[in-house]
C-alpha cells in the first residue's frame, strides 16, 4: 500500500515527499497511523551526517500514532489502540541492559540499517531510527511502540517519545537535581524547554536558561525560568554572579557545541555537575588541563535519551502532564504539514523556534 513520506534521499539534501510501497507488518511487526511527529535536532543531525545512518531513508523518531494492524506474535497492542513510537528499544540481553543501563543498549538502532519499505520505483528504504515516522504510516518492530498514556492527546503525546524523556531524564536521572538547587540550561529548544519544566518539577530554587535568542525568553519563563541570560563571552561569569559567585550546582547543555560545553562546565560551581545533552559532532574538540579538573572537583557526564527507560519513565511523564505540571504546548512553536518538514529544519538550522510538530 502506498503512504506518503519525507524521504532523505541523500547526506545534506532537503527531505523529499514521495509515495512509498509500506508493506504488510510481519511477525513480530506493528502498521500504525501517525497522529503527530516532532521536527527533532536529532533529525537535522542525521540529515547533514553527524549521526550516521544507511540512506535513502524516511527519518522521524517522535511520534505517536493508532495502531492500524499487528503480525503475528504481538500481544501487548491491539489495532485501534493508540502508541507513542520508542526509537530506541532494548534488546534485554546485553551487557548495558543487563546493568540496567537500557539506555546504552548495543543493539537499539540495529533496526537504522535494515530495508523496511521501497520507493514506487523500487528504491529500498531505511528507517533511519528504527521507526520511519516523517510518514502518514510506518511499520516498526514491536518493541519500538508503547501504549499511549491515558488522557494525554496522540498529538501531545508524540513530543514524549524523545525531547520530553530526554530533558526530563537528564534532570531527574543524570543530575539527579534536588529541591533547593540552583540549575542552568543551555538552549532553549524543545529537550531545553522540557529540562527547564523538569528542573521546576525537581524543585530547583535557581532556574537559568541560556540561549542566543533573545525572542526565547518569554517561553523560557513560562516553563520555569526564574532568570535568562544571552548567550556571549561573559556567560559564566553572569551566571556566578545570579549564585553568589559560586556556580550552579547542575548545567545541563542542550545544543552540542564545544563552546557552550565549555561555557556549562564553567558556569558550574565546584563541585557542582555538568550534563551534555546536546548531540555534536566529531570536529567539536573540548579541552580541560588536568590542574582544573582537580581544582574544580566537578563530574562531567554525557547523557543518552535522558538515561530513561522509556516503559518506566513515560506513565510518570503523563502523570506530570495530567497534573498540570508539565506542559507539552510549551514545546511546539508551530504545527505543520507532511510538506513543511524542509522549512522546518531550516528553521533548526538557523536556530529559530522551540519545535515543529507535523500532525497528520
Amino acid at each position: 500500500m502506498a503512504v506518503r513520506a519525507a524521504v532523505l534521499p541523500a547526506l545534506g539534501a532537503p527531505p523529499e515527499i514521495a509515495e512509498i510501497d509500506l508493506p504488510e507488518p510481519g511477525p513480530g511487526q506493528v502498521r500504525i497511523r501517525l497522529a503527530a511527529v516532532g521536527v527533532c535536532h536529532s533529525d537535522l543531525s542525521l540529515s547533514d551526517g553527524t549521526m550516521r545512518v544507511p540512506l535513502p531513508a524516511v527519518l522521524g523518531h517522535e511520534g505517536a500514532g493508532t495502531v492500524l494492524a499487528v503480525g503475528e506474535g504481538v500481544t501487548h497492542v491491539v489495532p485501534g489502540a493508540g502508541v507513542v513510537l520508542n526509537w530506541a528499544p532494548s534488546c534485554g540481553s546485553c551487557p548495558a541492559c543487563a546493568r540496567g543501563e537500557v539506555w546504552l543498549c548495543a543493539h537499539a538502532l540495529n533496526g537504522a540499517g535494515q530495508v523496511y519499505a521501497r520507493t514506487t520505483d523500487g528504491t529500498d528504504l531505511h528507517p533511519g531510527l528504527n521507526v520511519a515516522a516523517f510518514a502518514e504510516e510506518t511499520v516498526v518492530p514491536a518493541g519500538c511502540v508503547l501504549p499511549a498514556p491515558g488522557g494525554v492527546p496522540l498529538a501531545e503525546a508524540a513530543l514524549l517519545g524523545c525531547a520530553v524523556l530526554t530533558g526530563y531524564g537528564a534532570v531527574h536521572h543524570a543530575a539527579r537535581v534536588r529541591p533547593g538547587e540552583t540549575v542552568a540550561v543551555f538552549g532553549v529548544g524543545g529537550v531545553g524547554l522540557a529540562a527547564l519544566q523538569a528542573a521546576r518539577i525537581a524543585g530547583a530554587m535557581r532556574i537559568v536558561a541560556v540561549d542566543v535568542s533573545p525572542e526565547k525568553e518569554e517561553l523560557a519563563r513560562r516553563a520555569g525560568a526564574t532568570d535568562y541570560v544571552l548567550a556571549s563571552d561573559t556567560t559564566a561569569r553572569e551566571i556566578r554572579g545570579l549564585t553568589d559567585r559560586q556556580g550552579v550546582d547542575v548545567a545541563v547543555e542542550c545544543v552540542g557545541r564545544a563552546v557552550t560545553i565549555r561555557t556549562a562546565w564553567e558556569s558550574t560551581r565546584r563541585g557542582g555537575r555538568t550534563v551534555v545533552v546536546g548531540i555534536g559532532g566529531k570536529e567539536e574538540q573540548v579541552t580541560f588541563n588536568a590542574l582544573e579538573l582537580f581544582h574544580w572537583g566537578r563530574t562531567l557526564s554525557g547523557c543518552v535519551y535522558g538515561n530513561c527507560d522509556p516503559a518506566r519513565d513515560l506513565p510518570v511523564l503523563a502523570d506530570h502532564v495530567r497534573a498540570g505540571r508539565l506542559d507539552l504546548g510549551l514545546l511546539v512553536t508551530e504545527r505543520i504539514t507532511l510538506d513543511g518538514i524542509a522549512g522546518a529544519f531550516e528553521n533548526m538550522r538557523a536556530g529559530r523556534g522551540a519545535r515543529a510538530l507535523v500532525t497528520f
